[in-house]
């Protein structure tokens, strides 16, 4: 019988392994236009703390007692939907479950880049196609910029930095102790912040930027988008894809240097991945040049088995992870 992950009751601040129970799957025969997925692969990712609350949102929260769902890899095991075969690889967002039964038009089958299936959660996947857009289109940077990234040793982080070199700029990170620098810097980062260490963050970010950045990639929020507000240079980007830090406070971000959003004309625009779907070949495109040319590297930190779900979720907030965070069922 297939088995999936719920979510028990509602988290008020961090998440704890009590929000959580492993439920049975009814069993489902495949109708019309259906098909039957045996997962892989499973991604856990920040943005799903924000559907344990009961709130209104761009995507529903989760319900209680109902299986969650994520990004996931997994082989087509039967099919009665036409141009799926089985023994497809396929992406699809019933995830913290080891099997699903969808309708064909919900799974995608994954392109052939020469690259091991998991790469399509990670940065071949919606973390890479949101370091992607989120730096190329929404903070428009280009050859020549300074460009600071927070969390950059994350899926989405560390592809901001690789995009950022293969596109001529200099790119400043952030990263939470010695090992995770180190590995930020051997991605091509020309400096990396261990935010971890003694000291202002803001101290070391104008050391590290002298002459102020022109682009921001937030991740983080707090004291990082504070920072970067405080070394940007006139009409400077920022492209805010999310705030980590307070997904489990709920506090509000503290922005001691707001005023200078004004003066410095600087320009803040949130979004989501999803904005730019339509637009997903451009992103294969260009990723798959990078990848046969060398210019990309990846790091994944791997659980295993169905069980260490929620585990590696809780991870997410406590920089258990290098690169993309990944169960293997």
């Amino acid at each position: 019988m297939a088995r999936a992950w719920a979510l028990k009751s509602r988290p008020q601040g961090m998440p704890t392994l009590d929000n959580f129970s492993i439920i049975d799957l009814p069993a489902a025969p495949l109708g019309a236009g259906e098909v039957r997925v045996a997962n892989r692969w499973l991604s856990v990712d920040p943005y799903m703390r924000g559907r344990m609350n009961d709130v209104k949102s761009y995507v529903p929260p989760f319900q209680i007692g109902e299986a969650l769902q994520g990004g996931a890899v997994g082989e087509v095991t039967e099919s009665n939907a036409d141009g799926i075969a089985v023994g497809d690889m396929v992406l699809h967002m019933a995830g913290w479950r080891d099997e699903a039964v969808l309708p064909g038009a919900a799974v995608q089958k994954l392109p052939e880049l020469g690259v091991p299936p998991q790469a399509f959660l990670g940065q071949l996947g919606m973390p890479g196609m949101t370091a992607y857009f989120g730096l190329l289109d929404v903070a428009s940077a280009k050859e020549g910029d300074v460009v600071f990234v927070s969390a950059a040793a994350g899926a989405v982080g560390s592809t901001v930095v690789q995009i950022a070199k293969a596109k001529g700029m200099t790119v400043i990170g952030t990263a939470g102790g010695a090992d995770k620098c180190a590995w930020v810097k051997s991605l091509g980062a020309d400096e990396v912040i261990d935010y971890k260490s003694d000291g202002p963050l803001l101290k070391k970010l104008i050391a590290a930027a002298p002459g102020g950045i022109d682009v921001y990639f937030d991740n983080v929020g707090g004291e990082h988008l504070d920072a970067a507000i405080a070394t940007a240079k006139e009409r400077a980007r920022f492209a805010i894809c999310g705030m980590i830090d307070m997904y489990n406070s709920g506090a509000p971000t503290e922005l001691r240097f707001a005023a200078r959003i004004i003066g410095m004309r600087i320009r803040i625009q949130g979004f989501i991945v999803s904005d730019f779907m339509a637009r997903a070949a451009e992103f294969y495109r260009d990723m798959a040049a990078w990848t046969q040319a060398g210019k990309l590297q990846r790091e994944e930190t791997v659980m295993d088995g169905l069980e260490s779900t929620p585990d590696a979720f809780l991870g997410l907030f406590t920089g258990g992870n290098t690169g993309k965070m990944l169960v293997k069922i």
